[in-house]
């Protein structure tokens, strides 16, 4: 395709943003799956290479490190260069990453090529979400069906990867995966324009502005929702599939746990289709506290749980936790401007998945010394912190909000 420039309400401008959009929607659910695949494929690599799960769950820790610490360049770069050619090499260098993680001939290899995939799976977030917001115009419903694939994703990971591992073994779980982004990044080059003369048109301004010294607290307060909020969903979204394996009440085989652990991510799907409902009706920052609370009371909830009680509360919990990712990126959109955006979202993605890196170690330590009770009592601190952060936020853009909703009155008056 050219990268000539078309009228941005025309006919064809409309078909090009639908199908960068929907490769996004494709992009985000691959994300989260290619990050997920080893969190299942350990459980099977506790046999082959006869070491503890502790052990073996910590070859992943570099690698969700770089899929935050690599979201920073990766925001700077697509601000600054073209962020479809950031997407391109997004598809490419995970497909990459995948196959060196499936060719892999020992546990260092395979280490160093999960840290690969990070580094390439991190440019999803900051950039694929700023092309998302300037596509879509923050549309609530928009940004919560691509949530809805994120969160498919994550889910379709557990059972995909242990039904390919139980058929191919674990190295046939990688290559699966890798021949699906590697062709969709074949296919992404042809179809979608280069977007770097769009660089200097930017918005310089965001929606609703903040004062100085609101706008400094703003950022502190979601330094800290974003640092909890990492911990917590990438606790939950990691020992997901262990925590059914130990806690379910009974053996079960591992495409079962794959699909149990599927169906309770389904439910954050469900929860983020309702978010993109409730944000046309209810203001985006009160959803965002709403949903925080519930996320705290179910990983509370599973910490005390078990058998099917304990599908209940991480059905709540995932519910909740995907739910805020999608209300989340709304509000930030609604206060930063487009200029600015990819390297928010790379300072808020740092933030939450370099935190992935802790989580993992948090749990390979605490699984070890107190099994998922202590694992999980500590991840309800965490979403404690989270919740009360996020309510702060809604009370301080509350005041902002009706100050602007008085403002606009005042102007239609005149």
């Amino acid at each position: 395709m050219d990268t000539r420039t078309v009228p941005p309400f025309s006919l064809e401008a409309n078909v090009e943003r639908r199908i960068s959009i929907a490769f996004l929607n494709w992009a985000h659910a691959l994300d989260h799956f290619v990050m997920l695949i080893f969190p299942t494929v350990v459980i099977g690599l506790e046999l082959v290479y006869a070491r503890p799960y502790s052990e073996l769950i910590v070859l992943s820790t570099a690698s969700f490190v770089a899929f935050g610490v690599c979201s920073l360049p990766a925001g700077w770069l697509a601000d600054h260069w073209s962020r479809r050619n950031m997407m391109a090499l997004f598809w490419f260098g995970c497909g990459a990453s995948l196959v060196g993680a499936a060719f892999a001939p020992n546990l260092v290899l395979l280490a160093l090529a999960l840290f690969a995939l990070g580094v390439f799976a991190a440019i999803y977030h900051p950039v694929g979400m700023a092309m998302l917001i300037e596509a879509s115009k923050a549309r609530g419903r928009t940004l919560a069906f691509n949530g809805v694939c994120g969160n498919l994703g994550a889910a379709l990971a557990a059972g995909i990867t242990a039904v390919l591992a139980s058929t191919l073994g674990w190295r046939g779980a990688f290559l699966v995966p890798a021949g699906l982004c590697i062709a969709t990044g074949a296919v992404y080059l042809w179809l979608v324009a280069d977007d770097g003369h769009h660089i200097g048109s930017r918005k310089s301004a965001p929606e609703v502005a903040l004062p100085r010294p609101l706008a400094i607290v703003m950022l502190v307060l979601f330094i800290v929702v974003a640092l909890a909020a990492g911990i917590t969903f990438n606790t939950m979204s990691v020992a997901l599939p262990k925590i059914v394996d130990e806690r379910l009440g009974k053996d079960v085989p591992l495409v079962m746990v794959g699909g149990l652990a599927t169906a309770v991510f389904m439910c954050g799907a469900l929860a983020q289709l309702a978010v993109g409902r409730l944000v046309e009706w209810i203001a985006p920052h009160v959803v965002f506290a709403i949903v925080a609370v519930l996320a705290f009371l179910g990983v509370l909830w599973a910490t005390y749980a078990s058998g099917v009680t304990l599908m209940a509360a991480l059905a709540l919990t995932m519910a909740a936790i995907y739910g805020q990712v999608t209300v989340n990126d709304m509000v930030i959109a609604r206060y930063t401007a487009d200029r600015w955006r990819g390297r928010i979202y790379a300072v808020r993605y740092f933030l939450i998945f370099v935190s992935s890196g802790a989580a993992v170690a948090a749990i390979a330590y605490l699984h070890s010394r107190g099994g998922f009770s202590l694992v999980l009592g500590a991840t309800a601190l965490i979403a404690l912190v989270f919740s009360i952060a996020t309510a702060a936020i809604a009370v301080l853009v509350s005041g902002v909000e009706r100050e602007r909703a008085r403002a606009m009155v005042v102007r239609a008056a005149e």
